[in-house]
């Protein structure tokens, strides 16, 4: 038997910024029980970047409550969307990926989504699969059920439209493309992020259009990225993957503002209401070392995507780096051949750094030491004749060994 309605309400309606209709979610729950059917229920990703990162787990998290509660959970990959570009929250045209990018990309999806959602339970959907058979008939049908108005109240596309910045129609295409997924799907609850509100809105609207009914909206929160300001997201550099290193997680969970922290343990933590209630309390007492809780979201968000064994060592690498001031007892040999090479080039090939111009940019920050001093110049050269160690950040370093 299905858990009872209030139960489900309690662990699913935890933590959501809003849900349209919320009395309409009520009753698909609860016709839910009463059929034991459970719902079916969907988010997309457009393969944009290789990584998912946190931002991306609050509402991934909230389809396990879901999978979890035994309602069906639809991962779909937006390998067809991808090609067209996501407009939300941008105020110029989102740069076109090729397709051998979104292979590429979609390929870790699969893989990085199942730290999470379990993957007996989860049905992966490529939106290619309907979007990429539409003849020209069907797609003239599609941007015939909505106008042009009506588009231009969307927030981004209105403050473009008034500074005079252009909009694509390719970009029109994006919204109704994800409406119809959920046309295809034929989805009951549709996940996104506060941001996607006119997204989800859009696609409850097609669906009614197309005869069926219309799906609920289920949004959740942004999380803040690491800078404290923005929305977590790759564009700004401010995430923390879920791929990424132990070390890597631990530290830039330790170097969140402290503001982020209640937010932090309530949409990517499992912890009771109980405890989040004692964590609140605490970072209201003076009292309180708000480092002592970081070291305590850290060490749990590593133990999820690592191990607890993991957690452990990431809490001695950072003590190591940022308390004793020593360098990190794993670093790794990087054979090299001798001779001249400008710095921010060596830094690229040992892969530091994205690109040589990103390690310019560190450079210029003052993130860059060799055996522990500043890099000043980003056109200084390294005549490598013996053993140095490279630090890139905080977290990133290794010895490169001359050969």
């Amino acid at each position: 038997m299905p858990p009872p309605l209030n139960t489900q309400l309690d662990l699913l309606l935890r933590g959501a910024a809003e849900v349209v209709l919320e009395e309409e979610f009520e009753k698909l729950i609860a016709d839910s029980i009463k059929r034991n059917k459970p719902l079916i229920v969907k988010q997309g990703f457009d393969p944009s970047a290789p990584d998912l990162h946190l931002g991306h787990t609050v509402s991934i998290r909230k389809l396990k409550k879901f999978q979890d509660l035994g309602h069906t959970v639809i991962f779909v990959i937006g390998d067809f969307t991808g090609l067209v570009g996501d407009p939300t929250g941008r105020n110029v045209m989102r740069p076109r990926m090729t397709r051998e990018e979104i292979a590429e990309n979609a390929a870790t999806y699969k893989e990085q989504v199942f730290k999470i959602l379990d993957p007996d339970k989860t049905i992966v959907r490529f939106n290619s699969e309907w979007l990429g058979k539409l003849d020209i008939y069907q797609l003239l049908d599609l941007t015939a059920h909505y106008t042009v108005a009506r588009m231009l109240e969307r927030d981004d596309f209105e403050k473009r439209y008034r500074s005079g910045k252009p909009i694509a129609l390719l970009e029109f295409l994006y919204p109704l493309f994800q409406a119809y997924d959920s046309v295809a799907l034929k989805c009951d609850v549709e996940l996104g992020g506060t941001d996607q509100k006119f997204n989800l809105l859009l696609g409850r609207h097609i669906q009614q259009e197309y005869g069926l009914k219309g799906q609920v909206a289920f949004l959740m929160p942004l999380l803040v990225g690491t800078d404290g300001v923005e929305k977590m997201s790759k564009s700004t550099g401010n995430y923390i993957a879920i791929n990424d290193p132990a070390g890597e997680i631990y530290g830039k969970t330790m170097s969140i503002p402290d503001e982020q922290i209640y937010p932090y343990f309530e949409l990517l933590t499992d912890t009771s209401t109980e405890e989040l209630a004692e964590i609140k309390a605490a970072l209201n007492d003076e009292n309180t070392n708000p480092r002592d809780l970081k070291r305590q979201l850290a060490g749990e968000l590593v133990k999820m995507y690592h191990s607890p064994q993991d957690a452990v060592e990431a809490e001695k690498q950072f003590d190591r780096l940022f308390i004793q001031k020593q360098e990190p007892d794993d670093i790794s040999d990087k054979p090299f051949p001798k001779g001249k090479i400008m710095i921010c080039k060596l830094l690229n090939e040992l892969g530091l750094t994205a690109s040589i111009a990103e390690g310019k940019r560190m450079i210029k920050q003052g993130a860059v030491k060799i055996d522990g001093q500043n890099v000043n110049d980003c056109y200084d050269t390294i005549i490598l004749i013996e053993p140095r160690i490279l630090q890139v950040g905080k977290r990133k370093f290794a010895r490169v060994i001359p050969k």
